[in-house]
């Protein structure tokens, strides 16, 4: 028994040395405060999936409130997008989630989701998708971000940039104002799209969508340079390549959602307005 023991005290001994000394040099903070923010951290990342979905919800309501999401009133295209979410969602890796899918009246091309699951399309995106396909790879790409729970990492990240954490941990509010931010004006990490372009790639091959509309699609909003996306979800050129070595040669057209025309019957009430 003593010789586990010491092993014991010699590990926790080289920790706290180490410890001591990257605080000292690195950090200029108690390593008691260190630790403990450490702690808040990992909390931050772990939080439940009904916490997760009250923090999306909270997120939700302070955007619609702010005016920086004011909501498409119009049941048919909300319904259609809707239908294709859900169908995405049923062969995703959180389908237990109550994903909340979003139609945002902007003429903008752009796309985000927050935690819990609420994912937000502008009409100016439906409006530049070709087809149900292309649409659906964007809507899958949402949802990877999602499956990923790469907000939560970014609210991870911007709360120890800012200096928010103390050894309370964050504060709801906090939470909810660094989610918002994240969703709207941070850009991705490359790391991060990638997985959610992967993530959202295996969603809509699954869901039977052909899956050539992922890369073609974001090859138009590169080429017309014009796309709100592509400042928060960044390195177009490179996630065209890495998607395309994904798809088997001569798969690529293999499945549904390229036809134009029924699309477009489908956002007939975007071009009514």
């Amino acid at each position: 028994m003593k010789r586990p023991l010491f092993h014991i005290i010699i590990s926790i001994t080289v920790a706290l040395t180490i410890i001591f000394n990257n605080v000292t040099v690195s950090h200029a903070l108690p390593w008691g405060e260190l630790f403990l923010r450490g702690i808040q951290v990992i909390q931050i990342s772990n939080i439940s999936d009904q916490q997760e979905v009250e923090y999306g919800r909270q997120m939700r309501q302070q955007l619609i409130n702010s005016g920086r999401v004011r909501v498409f009133r119009n049941n048919n295209v909300n319904n259609y997008v809707n239908d294709i979410g859900q169908r995405l969602v049923r062969v995703s890796d959180r389908p237990n989630l109550p994903y909340t899918f979003t139609v945002v009246d902007n003429d903008q091309i752009n796309a985000f989701a927050t935690m819990g699951g609420f994912v937000y399309l502008h009409t100016g995106l439906l409006r530049t998708a070709s087809n149900e396909a292309e649409l659906a790879s964007v809507i899958g790409h949402e949802i990877g971000h999602v499956v990923a729970k790469h907000s939560q990492k970014q609210i991870r990240q911007q709360a120890v940039t800012q200096g928010l954490l103390s050894a309370a941990g964050l504060r709801n509010t906090q939470i909810v104002q660094l989610g918002v931010a994240a969703a709207v004006n941070l850009p991705n990490s490359r790391q991060d799209e990638l997985e959610a372009d992967t993530l959202g790639l295996r969603m809509i091959t699954r869901a039977g969508y052909a899956p050539r509309a992922m890369p073609d699609f974001m090859q138009k909003l590169d080429r017309g340079g014009r796309a709100s996306i592509l400042s928060t979800h960044p390195g177009a050129r490179e996630r065209v390549v890495a998607l395309n070595r994904q798809i088997p040669e001569n798969t690529g057209d293999q499945g549904t959602g390229l036809d134009t025309n029924e699309y477009r019957n489908n956002i007939r009430p975007l071009s009514l307005r």
